[in-house]
Order: C-alpha cells, then sequence, then structure tokens
C-alpha cells in the first residue's frame, strides 16, 4: 500500500522549482534587506516573535530589517510600550532588525519619535488607515521636520483601505524635502498621482510589499529602479515569497544585476548606513504590460484565492483555484506549457493544502507564486 504523501512534501515539491528560479535569478553577493516588517501583537489577533522573524528572514537570505510595531492594544498613550518592546528586539538581533518608532498623530507624536530616536530607533513609521489621519493639516509637519534633522526615513502605510490622500501627502513631502520617505505597497492606495507629483522628491522611495504583483510591475514604469525598494510585510507577508516577486520582476522589466542588488538591498543598505541614496535613472519598464492569454486567465483567476483565504471564505477559494486549475489544462499550451504546468501543479497543491491544520498560509504562498509567475513570464522591457 503506498503511504499518503504529507502536506510538507507536497508542499515542498510544487515550491521547488519557483525555488531553483530564485537561486538561478538571484544575483551573487546580493544583500537582501526588507524594509518593512512588525514584530509584536496585532488587534486582528496576528503577531510575530522575534524568532520567528528572523526564521523568515533567514529562509530568504535576508541580512538585515526594518521593524515596528504592529497595531498593538497596548499602543496607548503613544506607542510607547510596543516601541520599547521593538527596540529591545532589536538590540537582541545582533545588528540585523532596525528598529523604526512607531507614531499616533493624536498621541504626543513629535515627543514620542524624540525619545525613540534617542534611544536607538532609526526611522520612523506612520500608519493613517489604522490610526485614521490624513495629511492635510499641519500637525505633521514638525514630525517631517524632526526626520529631516536626524536623517532618517519615514515609512507610511500606502496601501489598501485609505481614503483619497495623495494630495495631501505630496504638499506635506514636498514642503520637506530633505525627508526620506518610504511609501509602502507600492503606493497603491493613489499610485497614478503619488509617483506623478512626488518625481522630483529627491528621497521618495517605494516598497514592494503588495499582493497584486501587476501593482509591483506597474512600479517599475513610474519611478527609477534605484527608488524602489524590497519589502514584504510579514507577518501578512513573507521575505521568500517576496524575494521570488522582486526575481521575476526585475527580470521581466529588465534590470542588470547591479540594478536588482540596489532593488533587493543596496539602496537600503546605503540609506541605512548613512550614505545617502544612489543617483536615479528614468524609469526601466514602458506603459503597457504584456501578458499571453492563457496565463492572463490563470492569473485572473487565482489573484482571487488569496483574498478568500486571508477573509475565511473557503468555498469562494476552492471555485476560483478550481477555475484557474482549469484554464492550466491546455492541450495547446504553446510557449506557455512549462510555465502552465509549473503553475498548475502549485495551484493544485494549494488546494489541497487548504484543507490541512496550518495549511492555509502554504497554500497562499504557491497561489502568490503561480500569479506571479504568470504575470512576469514575458519580458516587457520599454519599447
Amino acid at each position: 500500500m503506498v503511504a499518503p504523501v504529507s502536506a510538507f512534501s507536497l508542499y515542498a515539491t510544487a515550491l521547488a522549482p519557483f525555488q531553483a528560479e530564485v537561486t538561478h535569478l538571484r544575483p551573487s553577493d546580493a544583500e537582501v534587506i526588507d524594509a518593512h516588517t512588525h514584530l509584536g501583537l496585532d488587534e486582528d489577533g496576528r503577531s510575530l516573535s522575534l524568532d520567528q522573524l528572523l526564521a523568515q528572514l533567514d529562509a530568504a537570505e535576508a541580512r538585515r530589517a526594518c521593524v515596528f510595531p504592529l497595531h498593538d492594544p497596548d499602543r496607548h498613550p503613544s506607542y510607547r510600550v510596543p516601541n520599547d518592546r521593538v527596540l529591545a528586539w532589536a538590540g537582541e538581533s545582533d545588528g540585523r532588525l532596525v528598529p523604526f518608532s512607531r507614531l499616533d498623530p493624536a498621541e504626543d507624536p513629535l515627543d514620542e519619535a524624540e525619545r525613540c530616536l534617542a534611544a536607538g530607533a532609526k526611522g520612523i513609521k506612520l500608519h493613517p488607515r489604522a490610526q485614521d489621519f490624513v495629511f492635510d493639516g499641519g500637525e505633521m509637519d514638525d514630525v517631517f521636520a524632526l526626520a529631516e534633522d536626524a536623517g532618517v526615513p519615514i515609512l507610511i502605510h500606502a496601501g489598501r483601505g485609505l481614503p483619497p490622500l495623495a494630495d495631501g501627502l505630496a504638499d506635506l513631502a514636498l514642503r520637506h524635502p530633505g525627508a526620506v520617505l518610504i511609501l509602502a505597497h507600492g503606493a497603491i492606495c493613489d499610485q497614478g498621482i503619488l509617483t506623478t507629483r512626488l518625481a522630483d522628491h529627491p528621497g521618495v522611495l517605494y516598497d514592494i510589499s503588495c499582493f497584486f504583483p501587476l501593482d509591483v510591475i506597474e512600479l517599475f514604469a513610474r519611478v527609477p529602479a534605484e527608488r524602489i525598494v524590497f519589502a514584504s510585510d510579514p507577518p501578512y507577508g513573507m521575505p521568500a515569497t517576496t524575494l521570488y516577486l522582486a526575481l521575476r520582476v526585475a527580470r521581466q522589466a529588465g534590470l542588470d544585476e547591479q540594478t536588482t542588488r540596489a532593488v533587493l538591498g543596496g539602496t537600503m543598505a546605503s540609506l541605512l548606513d548613512g550614505h545617502g541614496l544612489p543617483a536615479a535613472s528614468a524609469p526601466r519598464r514602458g506603459a503597457s504590460i504584456t501578458l499571453s492569454g492563457r496565463l492572463a486567465r490563470v492569473y485572473g483567476y487565482a489573484s482571487l484565492v488569496g483574498p478568500a483565504l486571508f477573509t475565511g471564505a473557503a468555498e469562494q477559494a476552492h471555485a476560483m483555484l478550481d477555475m484557474a486549475l482549469a484554464a492550466c489544462r491546455d492541450p495547446e499550451p504553446g510557449s506557455d506549457g512549462e510555465a502552465l504546468e509549473t503553475i498548475g501543479a502549485a495551484l493544485s497543491a494549494a488546494g489541497a493544502l487548504v484543507e490541512e491544520e496550518n495549511g492555509p498560509r502554504a497554500a497562499i504562498d504557491l497561489v502568490y507564486r503561480a500569479i506571479v509567475r504568470a504575470a512576469t513570464e514575458i519580458s516587457d522591457q520599454p519599447s
């Protein structure tokens, strides 16, 4: 009798071709720095310990990471307790974690920022969705001015769940050209407006912690590659998974090894080590994204699986997985045959893993890699 395949073996087998690609695409001696990670506990129930984060960084061979608190229930007043915890954990990390202080604009943000910087923080984190604020008033000018004077970056949540805030944020940033900003999640909340209005700001970076690969692909058409930085957003994202995204998009955009190294960690290393930002070139991609029709169908269905799993809608996730797998079954795959086979194996394994204990996270990992592969199979360099 043949023994059943374990969930771990199923996952490892489906993951193997993606890992082989990472080995092939990663430039030698490339330092990986994750610009966006968390530690502690969040009100939504997610958490991440120091050992867990370091293990995730090890899986991506990432030497360093910027880290800040989650939306911690103990955040009042002023995020003081979570900030102190992160500072202490960073101190235990042998220099691998670079602590940022998280601020609440309604609770003495300037005093807390000054306190944390004096205690060893190397940056500031702002989350306008969690703290429910916008940038239209003048209350954040002092914080931006402090960051300018101290020479530390400000990382700002610019992902989902926000009202239109681009103009207020752009006005504020342009009043402080010496402040280095890291707009998280590819600035997808207002990517078009922010990348346009801040094109001449000398210090705006965009991190790639995005669930949908097309958001990152489009970013390379809008801003210089030297202003795009690796980030994965643990515990919501995973460094090793996002590394696959970064390398595939870099290849598709035609980046050379030097520029790929900058995206993976070189730009952040220069910033964190006090050397300033590298010179910026022109955006590397054209305005159009080219996809295979077959793989575009797979991408469309599979991209709906992860959000369904995150929200607990298992029935919807299975339905979209079934449709994505159906799109992979093509008797005339043309040049997409190998990609469809790899993607199909990953999606099939993901479907089985959803039902296993602790399986949904592995399933999401495989689905994400599958949509990255589908979105980046065709080189899309500027015409």
